[in-house]
């Protein structure tokens, strides 16, 4: 096996593959990428068993083709020291991979090809197709709710879901909850549910270029494969049932708080400065025409602050995680957003005033 690619064309591939690489592995295979050359074209694959990567990169010069495994870290990180324009030979001999860069060599040890797994496929269920930047602002606007190592494992990932010719993205920690929708190219009447694992969002989303490129979607009963450009993403899927979001969304909220969002934000940000640092609780006031959020620590040290905003209605009380609410005004577009309460006990909805597309809800807390 040889061939020469440049460090430019190989670089990102390399980068976005080795992502899925997990540091610690059970196989030592499993740390490695696998080079295949063949037909003028490089494909360079990671995976970790669950998430797996294929780039595909058409090469400078094939003289022979082959396929081997080589350290994944090593590889990239020989890459990224090499100069921008250089051209990169890779040869294979003596189960060694011998990388040459101008006056740069390189020797790194290799595990044959027949070693390395495949992600099994599964039968397709569906396909739909959508522009990069609306998948990737679906998961930006819903990505932030995923649990991380909950003991309930079908909320450490994200729902999609395809119904009425609409792709909707959800996801909680059981404390908020955040979703988004967009228009897809799909049958009409076909309705499908699955969750993606965090990791196998995190790592489409890294793929995910932005613009009106497409990116095709092929859902199957235990896999998902994304299809970008050059990239071919394969996850499976967490088998178990979601929550019923539906029921979560408050509908009966009869008091509506209008404010400026980064007003807001600001407030949020120096009051959580004296909140308690485990808790992060806020308390808010509301009266007509005001906002107060106060917020105190073990340490009895209080910090307060009053600002003016469209209410009208009963006062109350109530008390918040105060990162959960900075996170959504993080992510919200809106000039202006909208808050709807209806007691001190009720989980709050949040909206962008002029976004339909996104809703979060935020889970009260007793203070």
């Amino acid at each position: 096996m040889r061939f020469v690619i440049s460090r430019e064309a190989l670089i990102r591939p390399l980068q976005l593959v080795a992502g899925v690489v997990e540091r610690r592995q059970t196989m030592p295979v499993l740390s490695n990428i696998l080079l295949v050359a063949e037909e003028g074209m490089l494909s360079l694959t990671g995976t970790d068993l669950e998430v797996e990567l294929v780039a595909r990169i058409p090469l400078q010069e094939l003289s022979e083709p082959g396929s081997v495994t080589v350290p994944a870290r090593k590889l990239m990180d020989i890459c990224k020291s090499l100069s921008d324009d250089a051209l990169v030979e890779i040869s294979v001999t003596d189960e060694k991979a011998r990388i040459k860069a101008g006056r740069s060599r390189f020797s790194l040890a290799t595990l044959p090809a027949a070693d390395f797994p495949n992600v099994e496929d599964s039968p397709e269920a569906m396909t739909i197709s959508l522009p990069q930047s609306a998948l990737r602002q679906l998961i930006e606007k819903t990505g932030f709710s995923m649990a991380q190592q909950d003991v309930r494992y079908y909320l450490n990932g994200m729902l999609l879901e395809v119904r009425d010719a609409c792709l909707r993205a959800v996801s909680t920690d059981g404390h908020r909850l955040a979703t988004c929708l967009t228009p897809v190219e799909a049958e009409s009447g076909l309705e499908h549910q699955i969750i993606v694992p965090r990791k196998g969002i995190l790592e489409l989303a890294r793929l995910l270029q932005g613009g009106d490129a497409p990116v095709t979607l092929v859902i199957g009963s235990s896999h998902i494969r994304a299809v970008v450009g050059d990239f071919t993403f394969t996850s499976k899927l967490v088998d178990g049932k979601f929550p019923d979001y539906n029921r979560v969304i408050p509908r009966n909220g009869d008091k509506v708080l209008l404010g400026d969002r980064q007003e807001l934000r600001q407030v949020f940000t120096r009051i959580a400065i004296l909140s308690n640092e485990k808790y992060r609780g806020v308390r808010l006031n509301l009266s007509n025409g005001l906002l107060k959020v106060t917020a105190n620590n073990p340490e009895q040290e209080e910090a307060e602050e009053t600002l003016a905003i469209d209410y009208e209605g009963q006062d109350l009380e109530i008390g918040f995680n105060v990162n959960y609410l900075l996170d959504v005004l993080s992510i919200l577009n809106s000039d202006v957003v909208r808050l709807i309460l209806s007691d001190a006990n009720s989980s709050a909805l949040v909206q962008g005033y002029d976004e339909n597309d996104a809703v979060y809800v935020v889970m009260p807390m007793r203070m």
